[in-house]
């Protein structure tokens, strides 16, 4: 069951404004940033992220139905800021429960508790020489 909607609201309010200058520099977490499917703005979602050689899986805390995952499988992909790195993510791809074979396995088990079982995968773009 993904954190409740109060949760997502003072998260976006308070706890992601005083945590975002770290968020790109410590292992595990990640800035998202995507364009909104109607307003065509540009957002910043911190997250939870899990790299494996050429994909990156994000726990969906708050579930797929959020406007940043939606906004993400709309627009194909994202680019996200990570560990002093920005990377783009391409083809986004839901998955449910055996995304936990993707974290480790004390942060499975954190998950696990929470009841959160949703997942999103992405795939790196390959950077190419110009």
């Amino acid at each position: 069951m993904p954190a409740p909607r109060w949760l997502a609201r003072f998260n976006r309010r308070v706890t992601n404004r005083l945590t975002a200058p770290l968020v790109g520099h410590v292992r595990g977490l990640g800035l998202i940033e995507h364009t909104g499917r109607r307003t065509r703005r540009r957002y910043r979602t911190p997250v939870l992220v899990f790299s494996h050689s050429s994909r990156c899986v994000i726990a969906l805390t708050y579930g797929p139905q959020t406007d940043w995952v939606q906004n993400v499988l709309a627009e194909g992909g994202c680019t996200l800021a990570t560990m002093g790195q920005r990377l783009r993510l391409v083809h986004p791809r839901l998955i449910h429960a055996d995304g936990h074979r993707y974290v480790p396995p004390a942060i499975g088990v954190v998950l696990r508790v929470a009841g959160i079982s949703d997942f999103i995968e992405l795939e790196r773009e390959p950077v190419t020489d110009r």
